[in-house]
């Protein structure tokens, strides 16, 4: 963790426990008036603290609900599921652990090792096997990441090792399976996306990451509290050449001293809001370069386990790749017949063209060639579609060819005292994270409380 970070997780504790106290309004009250873009994890969490420390602040979010990327379905009652982000990553130290823990909020930890991998035609790969394949694909990672050089994606570096050309066809199967799960699925972005110069520059919190069983939207809902909202506000304009800040929405037009922006870079690299002036150059080339990835979920919920209920990962070996390769078992965390399949990058973006219906069927043809035809049919099911997703136009940040830790620091950049500028992807050492989200928005709302405006 750099300086600049650790000074940040400081001020973060110093920060709520003044919020905490009963002269809460000694603080820093001020007659400003904050207007936020965005009720995701970072809008919130900057909402919650400048409310706290007694400013006027107002939260526009375009959709009907709160949370943003992080999104618990209610929709079966006796089982809600996360369609957004899923875990803490890193449990010891992470500011999101104290939060939950504060709330009392449930968090159940996930074995990545406690898994199995079954190969294409349905039967559980030999140890032997699977553990060559891991070999294999350590052995690859390595060599592409230490002699990569730029423009290079992963995909090109791995098609420039002899490794990869000596492999069998088997082989490379097993290995893209890898690559599919640990890379494309970590970073949402596709091999011939990401950076094989620059592919991971972030820092991480050390212990097991966590599982909300009960929603991870308990957090955001807290957080949200007492907090002014306007929900179906979708901002269009932003301008910010004035001693005033003018936010236009679908609805209404809102003046403002000060502007936190937590737009994600999907949303930024779409141009659906415009700036007025336009962004400096400097910030739109990091829109360019870092990457916005997808991850889709698929929740399917079966009348009874037919599945190995202890397993929590279920791992297959697709002939297509990134097809249906990683599941999580729902029910060995809350004893639910539920399954959760994951599909990232351009497997992804196929699916997402799809019909409900096309993407279960196309799940169940994989399920029922490990488990067998005489499986039940899912009860009922619930889908994601993060890349049509208006408000974010995918899933979250990753680093494309020429992105690095100093792109999110310019896409992190203040512009003159009155626009800032939050989110996981404005995050230095955690991006893609709920956490570097949270930071973040902490972070720009302590800016603000350190800004005299002239």
């Amino acid at each position: 963790m750099n300086k600049r970070n650790f000074l940040l997780m400081s001020s973060v504790t110093m920060l709520m426990a003044a919020c905490n106290s009963k002269s809460v309004k000694d603080i820093a009250t001020s007659d400003k008036k904050i207007v936020v873009v965005g009720a995701g994890m970072a809008g919130l969490a900057a909402a919650n603290m400048l409310h706290k420390l007694g400013y006027k602040v107002t939260v526009l979010e375009a959709r009907k609900r709160i949370g943003g990327r992080v999104w618990t379905s209610r929709l079966w009652s006796d089982v809600p599921v996360d369609l957004g982000a899923s875990w803490i990553h890193g449990e010891h130290k992470n500011p999101l652990t104290k939060l939950a823990k504060d709330l009392g909020v449930r968090r159940l930890p996930t074995n990545y090792d406690n898994s199995i991998v079954y190969g294409n035609e349905g039967k559980p790969i030999d140890n032997k096997i699977d553990k060559e394949a891991n070999k294999i694909f350590n052995k690859l990672v390595r060599q592409v990441f230490n002699n990569a050089s730029d423009p290079e994606t992963i995909f090109d570096a791995i098609e420039n090792t002899n490794l990869w050309k000596g492999l069998s066809k088997q082989q490379r199967q097993s290995v893209m399976h890898l690559l599919n799960t640990t890379i494309e699925h970590e970073f949402s972005g596709a091999l011939n996306e990401i950076s094989a110069v620059n592919p991971d520059d972030s820092e991480a919190f050390s212990g097991e990451d966590m599982m909300f069983p009960d929603g991870y939207g308990l957090l955001t809902d807290y957080l949200a509290t007492g907090i002014e909202i306007k929900m179906e506000h979708a901002v269009e304009e932003i301008e910010y050449q004035n001693d005033k800040v003018v936010v236009k929405t679908n609805i209404s037009e809102f003046l403002a001293d000060q502007v936190i922006v937590t737009l994600p870079v999907g949303v930024l690299k779409k141009g659906s809001v415009k700036f007025i002036p336009p962004l400096p150059e400097s910030k739109q080339q990091a829109v360019d370069v870092i990457g916005f990835g997808l991850l889709d979920k698929l929740f399917l919920r079966f009348p009874y386990v037919f599945w190995d209920k202890n397993k929590e990962i279920l791992n297959w070996i697709s002939d297509e790749h990134g097809r249906w390769n990683e599941w999580l078992n729902i029910a060995a965390y809350t004893e639910k017949p539920v399954l959760l399949g994951f599909n990232a990058a351009e497997y992804a973006r196929k699916t997402e063209q799809w019909s409900d219906e096309e993407i279960v069927n196309d799940a169940m043809s994989v399920l029922r060639t490990i488990y067998g035809t005489d499986i039940p049919d899912p009860e009922s099911w619930q889908i994601t579609r993060w890349g049509k997703d208006p408000f974010a136009y995918g899933s979250y940040s990753f680093n494309g060819v020429g992105a690095n830790s100093d792109s999110r620091l310019a896409l992190a950049e203040t512009i003159n005292d009155r626009l800032f500028f939050a989110g996981e992807a404005t995050s230095e050492d955690y991006p893609s994270t709920v956490h570097g989200a949270y930071l973040s928005g902490i972070e720009a709302a302590e800016n603000i409380s350190n800004t005299v405006l002239k």
